[in-house]
């Protein structure tokens, strides 16, 4: 299975595609994929889904994909690596962007397809796509500066709409449980937000029963969902940057990266190693 890298930080390219001639590729990545006209399948991790014009999509590093055209399409691809994100002139907080969704990204089970939750939403995004195409090929002293602000904003509104469907699907049942879910997941590196007694307080339900309620309704008991929340991240940590076992510990509050290992393999059943291993090799042809 071949990986596609890119040479710069950021790349943006408009594609006429009649018939894709591409075989099925991992990318080191992440992708922003906006169809401008066209219809067929776009295949995920093995997964088909229709596409059609006026969808966009969005690809974490190292996914499968490829598309199969039924009619001509014209696609916009966005294409830049996080350490775009860590140059001198670019997004500042691109640090805590990538923490707030990391659960998500984790989460995200990649075969959602359009994961736009509003007509606003995505007409913003469109706008955005092609304003930031024109700056790119401009490329002028001003250019970077404007599209990473841009590029940020489409960011957070995407970020914005994987959570939504994601806490939505708990909202069938509870819409009080959703909520609770978005601010667990949304507070994971911050342990004071995650004791009981904060919890039960947010939400208006009594200490002695919120422990029984939240099993009832994730069927794992509170302690055990962040536990297992938190190692979601810590999968997206490992196999999207760059950090040490050590920082990664750090940052969501375990003791020691021995700590983190521990509570690792006994989830899991393999170690951190193993998992950064299997991760990379999950594209089948």
């Amino acid at each position: 299975m071949k990986t596609e890298s890119i040479n710069k930080l950021l790349e943006i390219h408009v594609e006429e595609i009649d018939t894709w001639v591409k075989r099925p590729y991992k990318n080191n990545f992440f992708e922003i994929v906006f169809v401008e006209q066209g219809s067929g399948r776009q295949c995920i991790n093995e997964h088909e889904f229709e596409y059609n014009e006026g969808n966009i999509f969005f690809l974490p590093p190292m996914d499968c994909h490829s598309f199969k055209i039924n009619t001509p399409s014209r696609f916009y691809f966005i294409r830049f690596t996080d350490h775009y994100f860590l140059q001198k002139e670019g997004l500042m907080d691109y640090k805590a962007w990538f923490d707030r969704i990391a659960y998500v990204i984790a989460n995200y089970n990649k075969v959602p397809g359009d994961i736009i939750s509003t007509d606003q939403d995505r007409q913003f995004i469109i706008n955005n796509i092609k304003s930031i195409y024109k700056e790119y090929l401009l490329s002028d002293a001003y250019s970077t500066s404007i599209i990473t602000g841009v590029i940020a904003s489409i960011l957070n509104i995407l970020a914005r709409s994987i959570e939504k469907k994601y806490v939505d699907k708990a909202n069938e049942s509870d819409s009080r449980f959703g909520e609770i879910l978005r601010y667990i997941n949304t507070n994971l590196l911050d342990n004071e937000k995650l004791r009981l007694n904060h919890l039960s307080d947010q939400f208006g339900i009594s200490k002695s029963y919120f422990s029984e309620y939240f099993k009832k309704q994730a069927g794992v008991s509170l302690g055990d969902y962040i536990l297992k929340s938190k190692l979601k991240i810590v999968e997206t940590k490992v196999l999207h940057t760059d950090l040490s076992l050590k920082e990664i510990a750090w940052q969501l509050n375990f003791t020691d990266s021995s700590h983190l290992a521990r509570s690792f393999k006994k989830v899991y059943g393999s170690t951190i190693k193993e998992f950064k291993i299997k991760g990379k090799l999950n594209c089948v042809v």
